[in-house]
């Protein structure tokens, strides 16, 4: 029996923060028989501002859609680290992009920082996988669902012509994740 797995995922638009959020819960409900739920806020502007996406991840049933105290936070910006760093359970996983965001509040999680956009930007040269990249590196850390679960999601919603460079984004953040579980 899984422990219910409460995520925010926070940055900017534009970032694909919402994409990987639903991308996630689909592959939860879908391939692995959990129950998911995925909700959604857009800051000022939906694009460059700050974008929060909840997922709720259970065997169980859920009846409440908006995560209070999540035991997994995602920051992919320094903005929505400070505004949401705060509200993370304690003993909770905290997983930042390293070039958007300097760790610095005292918060009681395992903060693991890694440079998701970088390793992007210099293994794949696209931007556009980032999302993808991070939603790698996460369940490599806390195999929360399998990578082939995520992979069969991609393959029903993207062009066949991008799903090398999404599955290549993928597997490099599963493999910076799982040495982080090391």
């Amino acid at each position: 029996m899984m422990e219910r797995s409460r995520l925010v995922f926070s940055g900017s638009g534009g970032q694909g923060v919402i994409t990987a959020s639903i991308i996630l819960a689909e592959a939860a409900v879908i391939y692995e028989n959990k129950n998911a739920i995925q909700s959604q806020s857009y800051g000022a502007a939906a694009r460059g501002g700050s974008t929060r996406s909840d997922v709720i991840i259970d065997d169980t049933e859920i009846f409440f859609p908006k995560v209070v105290q999540p035991n997994i936070l995602i920051s992919l910006t320094q903005e929505s680290y400070h505004k949401f760093a705060a509200i993370i359970r304690p003993g909770g996983l905290l997983l930042v992009d390293s070039k958007y965001v300097k760790v610095e509040t005292k918060v009681d999680a395992r903060h693991i920082a890694l440079p998701m956009y970088d390793t992007v930007m210099k293994k794949i040269g696209k931007p556009i996988v980032f999302n993808i990249c991070v939603l790698g590196a996460l369940i490599g850390v806390s195999e929360l669902i399998k990578p082939e679960s995520i992979l069969k999601v991609l393959e029903t919603t993207i062009p066949e012509d991008f799903m090398d460079m999404n599955k290549k984004a993928l597997d490099l953040g599963f493999e910076m994740g799982e040495k982080e579980r090391r």
